[in-house]
């Protein structure tokens, strides 16, 4: 058995290092690397359960040129010549490129360089548009270059860490279990949580703040007057570092406690108390994420927060500064080589075009940025753009106006994707379908959110006809009769990256990685940017000034906060984000059971007080809709969400939910300078939906619910959940059952109606083992969920067993575990509640050393700190 290989974590942006240690019967054995400096061993829930993602089934492993499978060489000729064709036809900017950040940096670097330097065009975005384009800006706006001044080591150095539109315990998590460890350690150090919801990270706050959607650049507004009027201005640091002081002043003045308290629905002894939190500590860290990013005014609150750090001169030294947290394992790296639309390689503009094509020795170098991600798919159904090839991402359910988008796609002239899955909302719509290696399988670099460069390695080979993304663009540049991609390793594309970023630099931009294009790249470690030849490298910027604009001095900008955000009548204002253990649109995390036990449909979190208002009994479906779309899905009534808001996870697809696709709903308005759409505001009505029969089933073959007016599916050990409706009542139940389940018409099935309730369970046994269940009822149904799944794994030999199997509950002598809690030792709500009640556990720690609960990546902790807050008082008489 081969020995650990040092990788790195394929999901957000904190670039954990992981140990993958294959195993003789062919699976791999994943641990946290203790020796990386993101997560020094720790992993999330997502993390741990990598092996668990990586099987073949459901790989497309072939190419397919309209859904037949054929040669590679004829699937690159094909692609060539329609990309050739159009090019020479319609011009450079008649073919787009839409990549990832789940790309490695050497597949992004080849990417641009192929688009920008030799076909001609900018018109190269990335998913990174969705979530870090107002970061870019704003970095850009008053430093004059994207960097990240700060490093995790701040989180932990600060002595009041605010968290801004940023749910750190469930998107970040080893990053938050590194601050809450700082502050079990250091009990002085604070952390206010910005958020319209009550959050897991508002739980465990000093201080949450439920501001109104948008409220931040008001908020931050107020706070810049405030801390001029405190007196806590860094004269000197201003006068010599920043420029634009006064202007910023002038726009803020006005900006009141009340005046603030009013625009962003909070109340005045909130906002004074956040104020004087901010005021009376030097080292604060403020980390933002996408509830900042993801606005029309994206790019303005980012530099209302970049405002407070530099006219107080808390930047660039020890925990202090703003920081901006990536959603995904290399948004950063896509930056560093020009991946986005409007930016060349290695931090360079398009003022830098010619020494870019000097570099590459490229006979088109674009002059000019290409559209954006929004702008793009809008020329995509205009028919401006007649060829896209889309990388690794899932733009169909991930853009706004996801339906948009795929109506853009089907009239597209020729659509070309490459990923690991056909099956994909977006991959179904592809001409032309090209099998992309995954995790695991290829080797390159990723950059996390503190600019820290590791190593991905492939620990497994790589199957079937699957080909690496570089090698893929690397052949279809050749074929488009392009020279300078005659790679034949990731690590030449790695060098000359590196190359690149010194070229002609001499300290005039901030990302240099030119040593590391002499060191082995197979044995390369962890490395923080910039590793200038000149060996001065350095962990943070900007604590003496240095900035990237001409004269050397930040710009502290005026900004206008926009008006509070009206929900229209009898209107919700919808927002999106992400759940615990999902990814993204669930590719990689819908394969494992584990992680879609802990929400295995798609919901809505809506208050009791709307819920009331609109005749919506908790979990009843609800009907979201508005002009652009409609989604159904469960509601979630409860405290935690504000009135007038209602919160959708994004990650449910065409694949996994019928109606899940909540992006459908958002319109595709953008921020004004990044181009980052608002996937966090749109306005939604919702409704009941009538149900006939609500169903749960479990089976060990995927059913059959297309006919179904809802369904929502998920793996489960040894088989398949889903939790499905019927909105019509059906003449014959059994037959439908029959056809859902996949039975043949003689299958026996054992099965319970219960006249008075309407409630009908159905049941097939294979020998001993449950093959399948469906249970059945008006009112949505009260079956024992986790434990029905469980059974797939059990022997059913007994009447009694089979009698509560068909009932739907276990006895006294089988606890059903209750709704999964703690992903990473499948801790369920009731064996928590029971331990409490038990008197075996009166708080979080006694759960963690009893149940396990809580103990690895600790995402789970303020849900099982609610579950022991309910439970004390039966525990107590």
């Amino acid at each position: 058995m081969a020995g650990p290989i040092r990788t790195t974590c394929p999901y957000c942006g904190v670039g954990c290092g992981v140990l993958a240690t294959p195993q003789a019967d062919g699976s791999v054995a994943i641990a946290g690397d203790p020796e990386h400096p993101a997560n020094y061993g720790r992993l999330c829930s997502k993390g741990s359960a990598l092996a668990e993602t990586i099987s073949l089934e459901g790989r497309q492993l072939h190419p397919m040129i309209g859904g037949v499978r054929v040669s590679w060489s004829d699937a690159l000729d094909a692609a060539a010549d329609r990309l050739g064709g159009i090019i020479a036809e319609h011009g450079p900017d008649a073919v787009a490129l839409y990549g990832s950040g789940q790309l490695l940096t050497e597949d992004y670097y080849v990417a641009n360089k192929l688009m920008k330097g030799f076909i001609g065009t900018a018109n190269i975005d990335t998913n990174s548009r969705l979530c870090m384009a107002s970061s870019v800006a704003g970095h850009k706006r008053a430093f004059g270059s994207d960097t990240v001044p700060g490093t995790y080591e701040d989180l932990e150095l600060a002595d009041l860490v605010v968290l801004v539109g940023s749910n750190l315990a469930w998107c970040h998590p080893v990053l938050y279990q590194r601050i809450l460890a700082a502050r079990d350690a250091r009990p002085d150090l604070r952390i206010v949580v910005i958020d319209p919801r009550r959050t897991n990270c508002a739980e465990t706050a000093d201080l949450h703040l439920p501001i109104a959607p948008d409220g931040d650049v008001a908020l931050f507004s107020g706070l810049f007057a405030h801390l001029s009027n405190a007196g806590v201005f860094d004269a000197r640091y201003v006068a010599d570092h920043t420029t634009g002081i006064s202007d910023a002043l002038d726009a803020a003045d006005d900006w009141t406690i009340s005046r603030v308290a009013e625009a962003t629905g909070l109340s005045t002894a909130d906002v004074a108390l956040f104020f004087d939190m901010f005021t009376a500590t030097e080292k604060v860290v403020t980390v933002y994420s996408q509830g900042v990013n993801q606005s029309t005014s994206g790019t303005d609150k980012v530099n209302a927060i970049l405002n407070c750090h530099l006219a107080t001169g808390r930047i660039g030294r020890p925990g202090m500064g703003p920081f901006s947290i990536t959603g995904q394992p290399n948004a950063m790296g896509g930056r560093e080589v020009g991946g986005l639309a409007n930016m060349l390689a290695a931090h360079m503009d398009f003022d830098d075009a010619d020494r870019v094509a000097r570099f590459w020795e490229a006979p088109a170098i674009a002059k000019k940025p290409g559209l954006k991600a929004v702008d793009m798919f809008d020329a995509i159904g205009e028919g401006r753009i007649r060829a896209v090839w889309i990388m690794a991402t899932n733009p169909v359910v991930s853009l706004p106006d996801a339906d948009g988008a795929r109506r853009a796609l089907a009239d597209c002239d020729t659509v070309i994707v490459s990923d690991m899955f056909a099956t994909t909302d977006t991959a179904r719509m592809a001409d032309i379908f090209l099998p992309a290696a995954g995790w695991g399988e290829k080797s390159g670099t990723v950059t996390n959110s503190e600019r820290r460069i590791s190593r991905q390695r492939a620990f497994r080979p790589i199957p079937g006809e699957a080909r690496p993304d570089w090698w893929i663009i690397c052949q279809i540049a050749q074929r488009l009769g392009f020279k300078g991609f005659d790679y034949t390793s990731p690590a030449e594309i790695f060098a000359e990256h590196a190359e690149l970023s010194g070229f002609e630099n001499r300290g005039s931009r901030d990302f240099d990685i030119s040593a590391l294009a002499d060191r082995d790249y197979e044995k390369l470690a962890p490395a923080q940017w910039p590793v200038p030849r000149s060996g001065i490298g350095r962990a943070r910027f900007f604590g003496s000034g240095g900035f990237f604009t001409p004269d050397g001095k930040a710009r502290i900008l005026p900004l206008a906060p926009p008006p509070p955000k009206d929900r229209g009548p009898g209107q919700l204002i919808l927002n999106t984000g992400r759940v615990r253990d999902h990814w993204h649109t669930m590719t990689r995390t819908g394969r494992t059971p584990r992680l879609s036990a802990h929400y295995a449909e798609p919901f809505a979190e809506i208050h009791p007080d709307d819920a009331e208002r609109l005749s919506i009994r908790r979990t009843q479906l609800v009907r979201l809709e508005n002009a652009y779309g409609a989604a159904i899905v469960r509601a979630l009534v409860t405290d935690r969400q504000q009135k007038g808001s209602i919160f959708v996870p994004m990650h449910w697809t065409g694949e996994t939910a019928v109606t899940g696709r909540v992006n459908a709903l958002l319109g595709p308005f953008t921020d004004p300078v990044s181009g980052q759409p608002a996937l966090k505001m749109g306005r939604v009505s919702a409704t009941p939906v009538e149900v006939a029969l609500y169903g749960f089933l479990v089976s060990r073959r995927k059913p059959d619910v297309r006919a179904l007016g809802y369904w929502a599916v998920a793996p489960a050990p040894l088989g398949w959940r889903a939790e499905v409706a019927f909105f019509e009542r059906p003449d014959d139940i059994v037959a439908h059952a029959r056809t859902i389940l996949g039975l043949s018409a003689d299958a026996q099935l054992t099965t319970s109606l219960d006249a008075r309730t309407g409630r009908i369970n159905l049941v097939r046994f294979h020998g001993d083992r449950l093959d399948c269940a469906l249970y059945l009822s008006p009112d949505p149904v009260l079956a024992a969920r986790q434990w029905v799944v469980e059974q797939l794994a059990e022997i059913h030999d007994a009447p009694l067993a089979r009698a509560r199997l068909l009932s739907g509950r276990p006895g006294a002598d089988q606890p059903d575990p209750g709704p999964l809690v703690c992903s990473c030792f499948g801790v369920g709500a009731n064996q928590i509640a029971d331990a409490v009640a038990g008197g075996r556990c009166a708080s979080v720690a006694d759960i963690g050393d009893v149940l396990q609960a809580g103990t690895n990546c600790g995402s789970c902790r303020a849900e099982i700190g609610r579950i022991v807050d309910a439970n004390r008082l039966a525990a107590a008489e």
